[in-house]
């Protein structure tokens, strides 16, 4: 795997995007809050004969920097997803994202709308003001903040994850990806969460407050993916489709909102679907 290009975003962040092969159209591949942009690397490789594949991290993210005074918002993910945009020759057209990634590309849409042609989210999380419960969103934060952050090798971690909800829903490929990219190793042996709780914990504390009224400004072709869950995300997956002048929804009625974290074959196969057929 070749290193990450380090590309300037705003307030400072150099975000880092990673070339997962492939060939054809450049697709762009954002990830959730907490996890990395080579979590993609499973459904890439489904992909390889149709697109080239770039994953992003986000600002506080796996191989990505940051300046001393980065708060976090939402509209930092956006400008985030617009930088890499802007550092890739051809531009890429097509994207895909999943919760915090696919809200991000919808974002990113609304500041300079036509950027993309046509998109793939799962379970974006642009939910409508005043639903989402502000005791829920403490809970993320304290789970988040709750997370152990340091263990004594990358083993540790694989087999702590793949024990335990609900990171043992994650396809086996899809956790190592994370456990290799996500971790970084310390003099010690030890290794360190690249996302630091606290990062983490504080995304989730600046949720996006404005991006669903404002779903009608987005021009692109977008495909709304939902798993079977009764959380904020799976709700509000339907009311966005409905709001987008060109949406379509798709339903995975086995999966959870990790969905393209635990079915990485069939998540590619419907990113195809959407992406690839004129």
């Amino acid at each position: 795997m070749s290193q990450p290009r380090l590309i300037a975003s705003s307030r400072g962040a150099r975000v880092a995007l990673h070339d997962l092969g492939g060939d054809g159209p450049p697709v762009l591949l954002t990830h959730a809050n907490g996890f990395c942009g080579q979590m993609w690397q499973p459904v890439a490789g489904a992909l390889v004969s149709m697109a080239r594949c770039w994953a992003l991290d986000f600002r506080g993210h796996g191989d990505s920097r940051v300046s001393p005074d980065e708060d976090y918002g939402w509209d930092g993910m956006a400008d985030d997803v617009l930088a890499a945009v802007d550092a890739l020759d051809p531009a890429p057209r097509l994207a895909a994202g999943h919760s915090l990634g696919g809200a991000s590309i919808l974002k990113a849409e609304q500041a300079r709308p036509g950027t993309f042609d046509r998109v793939w989210l799962y379970e974006p999380v642009i939910i409508p003001a005043g639903t989402i419960p502000r005791g829920g969103v403490n809970v993320l934060a304290t789970i988040a903040r709750r997370r152990q952050e340091t263990f004594e090798s990358r083993r540790a971690v694989y087999d702590r994850y793949a024990a335990r909800p609900p990171l043992s829903l994650l396809h086996p490929e899809v956790l190592r990806a994370y456990v290799e990219n996500g971790f970084q190793k310390q003099p010690d042996g030890s290794v360190t969460m690249k996302c630091p709780r606290e990062v983490e914990a504080t995304i989730f504390e600046n949720h996006d407050l404005v991006g669903f009224a404002r779903l009608g400004e987005v021009t692109a072709a977008v495909t709304v993916a939902t798993g079977a869950g009764t959380d904020p995300p799976a709700m509000a997956a339907p009311m966005i489709v409905e709001r987008l002048p060109n949406g379509s929804l798709v339903r995975f009625d086995d999966l959870t909102h990790f969905g393209p974290l635990q079915d990485p074959s069939r998540i590619a196969d419907s990113i195809a679907g959407t992406l690839f057929t004129s």
